[in-house]
Formats: structure tokens, C-alpha cells, sequence
């Protein structure tokens, strides 16, 4: 027993029940606290998983892609450690794995399915060896931290480089991603059917090949920069699927067959959203190439509850309120298609910040697709957050000719249901997302 570890686990999980009896979640600040104690204590705990450690990253979609991922694992009878709550960097992972130890020392998990930040994967393969790697999709986002989307790609890159060994699973796509795989041991997923029947006209970020530098050719988009694409100079394209999508339903929820090894299995969920298919994807990668069991799989899919604020459903006044995070214009404008998609009348709030922990470069927001909205038998639309005034004017520019501004609190949500819409929508990004689920769950339950 190394004494060190010993007291680092103690004061993390010290921290942890402090944290949480102070209403906080205490899964990210522990572990810093667990790493200055005992530096090396999250290589030697992660080193004794039994089976697969699996990292998941990318722009958009992780959270919901391990957490359904970590379900399959626990529903097949595995032990796991997940940092569910979406404490993606360092600390956060030193804290989901110390949760899971003894004061010994000891870990008795089979798997771990580990949310990573983009940027934080090159630190974290340093005390974590990850057995796969999956990466969901790489959109613009943060712009002041990340840069453009190029340099994301060269951050996993270098995190890559240190585990030669892991497996990728990758979006087949996403161009960007597919550039991620050249000379590895990659599986990838994706949609083998075209759905340009959702597409909406939206900024591309890939559209240039990233061996010769021409500009691919599509020969149909899904979103953004994803589709099947090839370039025209030379020998890149969209990669055979290893788990592929086809005979999409959206109607109802959505329903899909995922062709793989030979097989067709289908998948019926309650989900809302087209991109929700490339969670579901990517999780189903992960597990089956596992060889671990798949006839209890619908349930585990239909049975799993979102994380705060995807596409979360609440009545209020007898009215279907939906609070949904959206961090980018990817992001948004998925949110905006499938609000779309919805033929209820509806009443409509998007919030924006530019705190640091949602990017202060907010610029992106003339890529979102809010020209969608006039189409979407919106009654009533609020601009709320720090930037509702920005967002007012480019709502102004998309058509609407009387949009609010308003602060997104209690009085202003309050209004916006009691107005005639069937639904009303509740689109937010990172910062105003913990404070709208308060005030949304304090309304319903005082219904109840």
C-alpha cells in the first residue's frame, strides 16, 4: 500500500462529501487537491481496470455518448468507473476514479468510460492509457481557447501520438475526424444513407482535404461537415463504415438499423434530434466491439435519462417546456432543426453568455441558422443572457420583426409559457444552463 495514495484518497473523498453537502457537485477540485498529495495515484488506480478503459471526445455530443455508454456497460453486469457529470479535464478524471477506491488503494472495476476535453486528452494519456478512443465530431467552438478547428485536431493529434497502441473509433462523416485515423487501428460509424432532407444551410468547417489541401466534394451533407465526401485530387474520402446507420425513422422518436460484422440489429428510442444517431453510434461501437451481449440493448437505450439540459422535458401550466444546451453553432443549429422539425405552435427563448467557461468570443452566433425559426411556427421569441442584445439583432436580421429582450430569469420564463404556443423551447448555452434548470424545476414542482 502506498501510504501517499492512501491519504489522497481520503482527503478526495473528504472533499467530495463536503462539496456535496454544500450543494455542489465537488468533481473536479478533490481531485486537484488527490494529484498534489500523490501525483502518480491516478496511473496506478487507472492501471487496474480489468478490461477497457475508453476515453470520448470531440466537440459536441460526448457527455450524452459516455453516459449512454456507461449504462450499456453497467446493464451488462460491468463495474465502471464515469465521470458522469461531465468533469472532463485532469481533476475531474482523478475524481471519478478515486470515487470508485478504496482507502487501500484498491479498484475493483471492469471498465471506465472517461469524458475528456479536447485539449485536456494530451495530459490525461499521460496518467491514463486508454484501450479506445472515440471522437464524436470537431466543430468550431471556444474559439478564444481552442482556436479554429484545425488546431483541435492538432491537440487529440498529440494525445494520439503517446498511446500508439488504442484504438480510435471515429466518425466516418467528419472529415476531420477521418484525418485523425491515417495510419491507425481505427472503427468507424456513421450514417450510410443519405439525409440531406435535414440538412440545413450552415457554415462548413471541413470542406477543404486535409492531405492535399483541395476542396472536397460532397455528394451529400447530414450537418455542417457531415456527409459523405472525397477529394478530387487525391485518395481521401469518407471511410466504409464498420458500424453504419441506415432505414432512418425520425418520426415518433427515431428508429434506425445499425449494419455491423454481417449483422443488422434495430434500434427504436425515444430520443428527439437527428444528431442524437452519432451518440448512439459511437456508444454502440464502443460496447459491441467488446463482444459483450446486445439483446437487452434497446432497453438500456430507452430506459436512459439525459443529462441536464438535452433536449429535458418539463410541464408547466399543463405545457411542455424543452431546455436544451447548445454550446456552438453546430450545436444550435441542431437544436433549431429539431424545434423545427415540431409542428406544434411555439414560444421561443434562446440565451446567451460569453462567460470564459462558454468562450468569450461569441462571433459564431451569425452562423446559426435562426433564418430556420421564421419556418418553425414560432408565435413569441426572447433574446435573453449576457449578449441578449447582440442576439436580438440577429434575430432582427433573420426576419423577426418584434423580438424581446429580456433578462432569462423566473418573471421571463413565467411569461413566455403562459403565451399561446402549444411547446415552448428553452435554447441556452453552458452558463445560463444550471440556473434555467433550477428555475424550470422549481416551477414544476410547485404544481405538484
Amino acid at each position: 500500500m502506498n501510504i501517499r495514495d492512501s491519504i489522497a484518497i481520503i482527503a478526495c473523498k473528504t472533499l467530495i462529501g463536503i462539496s456535496k453537502m454544500m450543494g455542489k457537485k465537488g468533481s473536479s477540485g478533490p481531485g486537484t487537491i488527490a494529484l498534489k498529495i500523490s501525483p502518480g495515484i491516478l496511473k496506478r488506480l487507472s492501471g487496474q481496470i480489468k478490461h477497457e478503459i475508453i476515453a470520448v471526445c470531440g466537440t459536441n455530443g460526448k457527455t450524452t455518448t459516455n453516459n449512454l455508454l456507461c449504462e450499456l456497460l453497467e446493464c451488462a453486469g460491468s463495474r465502471v468507473v464515469c465521470n458522469n457529470v461531465g468533469a472532463n479535464m485532469l481533476p475531474g478524471v482523478a475524481c471519478s476514479f478515486i470515487s470508485k477506491a478504496k482507502i487501500s488503494g484498491r479498484l475493483n472495476c471492469d471498465y471506465a468510460a472517461i469524458e475528456c476535453d479536447e485539449a485536456s486528452l494530451r495530459h490525461i494519456v499521460n496518467h491514463v492509457k486508454p484501450h479506445k478512443i472515440i471522437v464524436t465530431n470537431l466543430f468550431r467552438d471556444q474559439m478564444d481557447r481552442y482556436g479554429e478547428t484545425e488546431m483541435t485536431a492538432a491537440l487529440l493529434d498529440e494525445a494520439i501520438q503517446k498511446v500508439p497502441d488504442t484504438t480510435l473509433i471515429l466518425n466516418a462523416d467528419d472529415p476531420l475526424c477521418v484525418q485523425l485515423g491515417k495510419d491507425r487501428k481505427c472503427l468507424y460509424y456513421g450514417i450510410d444513407q443519405d439525409c440531406s432532407s435535414n440538412n440545413i444551410a450552415e457554415t462548413r468547417e471541413g470542406r477543404n482535404c486535409p492531405k492535399c489541401g483541395a476542396e472536397l466534394k460532397y455528394n451529400y451533407y447530414h450537418y455542417s461537415q457531415l456527409g459523405s465526401f472525397e477529394c478530387p485530387k487525391c485518395d481521401f474520402k469518407r471511410p466504409d463504415c464498420d458500424y453504419g446507420a441506415v432505414n432512418i425513422n425520425l418520426k415518433n422518436g427515431m428508429s434506425f438499423d445499425v449494419n455491423y460484422r454481417g449483422t443488422a440489429l434495430n434500434l427504436s428510442l425515444n430520443y428527439r434530434g437527428f444528431y442524437n444517431i452519432y451518440n448512439v453510434l459511437a456508444s454502440f461501437c464502443a460496447y459491441e466491439s467488446a463482444n459483450l451481449p446486445t439483446h437487452s440493448i434497446n432497453e438500456v437505450y430507452n430506459n436512459y435519462k439525459p443529462q441536464i439540459g438535452r433536449m429535458e422535458a418539463f410541464t408547466i401550466g399543463g405545457k411542455t417546456v424543452i431546455l436544451n444546451l447548445s454550446k456552438n453553432p453546430a450545436g444550435f443549429n441542431q437544436a433549431i432543426a429539431t424545434l423545427a422539425s415540431d409542428k406544434r405552435s411555439k414560444d421561443v427563448i434562446i440565451a446567451i453568455n460569453d462567460n470564459p467557461s462558454d468562450g468569450c468570443d461569441i462571433s459564431w452566433m451569425w452562423d446559426m441558422d435562426v433564418e430556420n425559426l421564421t419556418k418553425a411556427n414560432v408565435n413569441t421569441i426572447v433574446a435573453g443572457g449576457m449578449r441578449k442584445y447582440d442576439l436580438a439583432l440577429r434575430l432582427k436580421y433573420a426576419g423577426f420583426e418584434d423580438v424581446q429582450a429580456k433578462e432569462n430569469n423566473e418573471q421571463t420564463l413565467k411569461q413566455l409559457i403562459a403565451q399561446s404556443g402549444e411547446v415552448c423551447y428553452v435554447l441556452v448555452n453552458y452558463t445560463e444552463l444550471f440556473k434555467t434548470q433550477q428555475v424550470l424545476k422549481s416551477l414544476e414542482q410547485k404544481e405538484e
